[in-house]
């Protein structure tokens, strides 16, 4: 099967991104990981895929796989390439557009500047829907848990789903942090039934904190726009950060806005198509 594919990345975050809007491509798990690869196929964190709307009032609707391929909830930074590729591609000349993903609608903005906003949505702290299982940690306090990882580590965290799950917790320094070793720990930690995707964040001062995030399904990426939300919401909840904060990741910087309560998580940053091309896919996977 020969199929075209459009390669983009946000703040080095990097996608192949698939138009489906006029065929299904019936891809299964094992074509997803094949294009994802990095030395056999095209290479990405994530595989998003457009799809026509499927409720009238959404613009199109908006498939994530990760990198293992399996399907997730949500992708920030894959959320700003979204709505850059139907831009370009022609598939819309709306500059605001809203999008049907797995766990809700998102609004995403193209602005004049070439940067792009998204409207997150509001983050939600009810342990049952991030899914968090109370049980297998320890509370610490109204917006804390303490993991006991296998390792003999213990680590505090902020547990919160920006339409997928995310345990965050604060560092002295995030080149140092132990990313890559308790980074699996946690994803896979039992008290998270979906797997969770692990934030370790740095603040630098109560608008600006830097941040390493090891993915649910890719591992550690250069960037993650939900998981960057997650972080400056976590931030201040625990009295840490101001309403609006610049995130520094290794793949570029993102702005984002939370006022509190229920109010939607704003995240602004850039969205970048690399090249597009064509990749004929085995029959054999």
């Amino acid at each position: 099967m020969r199929i075209r594919f459009t390669k983009m990345q946000g703040a080095g975050n990097d996608f192949v991104v698939l138009d489906e809007t006029t065929q299904r491509l019936q891809l299964t798990p094992a074509h997803y990981r094949f294009l994802a690869d990095r030395h056999f196929g095209v290479g990405a964190d994530q595989i998003l895929t457009v799809r026509p709307a499927p409720q009238p009032d959404v613009d199109f609707e908006y498939v994530i796989h990760n990198a293992d391929g399996g399907e997730v909830e949500q992708c920030g930074n894959g959320s700003r390439c979204f709505v850059r590729f139907v831009r370009e591609q022609g598939l819309t000349d709306k500059t605001t557009v809203r999008v049907k993903v797995h766990g809700g609608v998102i609004t995403l903005q193209e602005m004049p500047d070439g940067q792009v906003t998204v409207d997150m949505g509001a983050p939600v702290f009810d342990l049952p829907q991030v899914p968090f299982a109370a049980a297998h940690a320890t509370a610490v306090n109204d917006t804390t848990w303490q993991l006991a990882l296998s390792n003999g580590d213990a680590v505090n965290v902020g547990v919160v789903s920006m339409g997928n799950p995310h345990a965050v917790q604060v560092v002295a320094d995030v080149d140092t942090a132990p990313v890559l070793a308790q980074g699996p720990l946690i994803e896979n930690y039992t008290a998270f039934p979906k797997r969770v995707n692990a934030g370790f964040m740095q603040v630098l001062s109560r608008n600006a904190v830097r941040l390493r995030v090891f993915e649910r399904g890719s591992g550690e990426t250069l960037a993650c726009g939900t998981g960057a939300c997650a972080a400056v919401v976590t931030g201040i909840r625990w009295g840490l950060l101001d309403p609006r904060v610049t995130v520094q990741t290794h793949g570029g910087t993102l702005t984002i806005e939370w006022h509190g309560g229920d109010t939607p998580v704003r995240m602004t940053g850039p969205a970048t198509t690399v090249f597009q091309g064509e990749i004929t896919i085995p029959d054999t996977l």
